[in-house]
């Protein structure tokens, strides 16, 4: 493997962790809205105490997830900077912009509410966690505003000397790579949140624990189900105009040769050179797959009635082998979409080998693994806390403890 392999390589493996860190972020943060919601309207205790043990899940994977975020803005000052130089003047708003809204207002938000319990009144509360879902919706359009330029060049004008510079900011947010793909993060982030919610509460149910589970259960599937519905139909939408703007990736085979053939005039090197590898195939089916599988519970929805979905074993047990297969399904997306512009760093502008920091391979390969085995072990570490507060249960959750835990009422349903 030469440097530039190494390089993404290194990229997948950083922003591919990363991306499972913003899955649970914004799956959660919008379950706990309504979580609270539903505290804030009826005050039932079951609804606090779901409220804390939901959020303390929440809080865990977002701690961890900064510590990913600042691995992966690492490792591309160090290996990118040819994209800076390149489109430093395009893309640097939207990610400065990204930085203060997840890194002042979120944080800055999320801690209020963190700090909040039993100091503030629970509407104020509730809108405390509404402006941390807000902003984390925010922030993640500000970043697929900069990925959508590297997928599709918009808003720009190419100057002498090979730098790009923004002329038309509404092009580059209504680009083509922008808004469907949105929806379609937004749709998997909450059939990745509700498959989660709904696996661990099952997990719980099967075990005969609170039957305070069984609302968090019902929430987590309506929610997956939703999500699944949106990032479904969005994916499929985004082949016409993705294909349009990037056709070695979903044109045909005569659109994929033409375009190969006009990069190897501009760029040199054989036409074979610019198309996507071909094992992409293999995480498009298996998303394809994924989804169309985890469609099953859309026929199982009458069950609910009466819970009946949720006082079987063998449906429960569905349940908990569902949750990480959405997640499955997230990565191969992403892979799709990032791998599927190869060799480009911005496509059609830029290919990788220019837009990387030179190195030697065997520099890029120590770098590769270093960063690997760092943000390996962040995510080895948040989803080795995750389970295990996970598997407590609703036993006096840390997140908001009350002074006086001999006053903490008991678990009831949400509803």
């Amino acid at each position: 493997m030469d440097a530039v392999e190494w390089a993404r390589v290194q990229f997948g493996v950083t922003a591919g962790v990363h991306f499972l860190f913003v899955l649970v972020t914004l799956g959660l943060v919008t379950l706990l809205v309504a979580i609270e919601a539903a505290w804030v309207i009826t005050g039932r205790p079951g609804a606090r105490r779901a409220l804390r043990f939901w959020g303390t899940l929440y809080v865990i994977n977002y701690v961890v997830g900064i510590a990913s975020g600042i691995v992966l803005e690492f490792q591309l000052g160090l290996n990118w900077n040819g994209i800076s130089r390149v489109a430093g003047n395009v893309i640097g708003a939207p990610l400065a912009i990204e930085t203060l809204v997840a890194f002042v207002l979120e944080s800055t938000l999320l801690g209020l509410w963190i700090a909040g319990w039993h100091r503030v009144r629970p509407w104020a509360h509730l809108l405390l966690i509404c402006g941390v879902a807000l902003t984390a919706y925010l922030s993640v359009f500000w970043i697929m505003v900069a990925n959508a330029y590297l997928q599709n060049p918009a808003g720009q004008r190419i100057r002498p000397d090979g730098t790009a510079v923004l002329t038309d900011p509404g092009a580059l947010l209504t680009n083509p790579a922008l808004t469907l793909a949105l929806v379609h993060v937004a749709g998997a982030a909450l059939a990745c949140g509700g498959f989660l919610m709904a696996g661990v509460s099952a997990w719980h149910l099967l075990r005969h624990r609170a039957t305070a589970f069984r609302a968090t259960a019902r929430l987590g599937l309506l929610t997956g189900l939703g999500g699944l519905y949106l990032s479904f139909n969005s994916g499929w939408a985004q082949l016409g105009p993705v294909g349009a703007v990037q056709p070695t990736k979903y044109g045909d085979e005569a659109e994929k040769l033409a375009a190969a053939t006009g990069f190897a005039a501009r760029f040199g090197g054989q036409p074979a050179d610019y198309l996507p590898p071909g094992w992409i195939d293999i995480p498009y089916e298996i998303m394809q797959f994924t989804a169309f599988g985890l469609g099953i519970f859309v026929y199982l929805l009458p069950l609910l009635f009466r819970d009946l979905l949720l006082r079987r074993r063998w449906s429960l047990t569905l349940l908990v082998c569902a949750a990480p297969l959405p997640f499955v399904a997230a990565i191969c997306g992403w892979l799709l979409r990032e791998v599927g512009r190869a060799p480009f760093a911005i496509y059609g502008l830029s290919p990788a080998a220019d837009a990387m920091t030179p190195r030697t391979p065997a520099l890029a390969a120590a770098s590769c693994l270093l960063f690997t085995v760092l943000v390996g072990a962040l995510g080895v570490l948040n989803w080795t806390l995750l389970l295990r507060v996970a598997g407590r249960g609703l036993d006096d959750p840390p997140l908001g403890r009350p002074a006086d835990t001999a006053a903490e009422p008991t678990p009831k349903a949400l509803v």
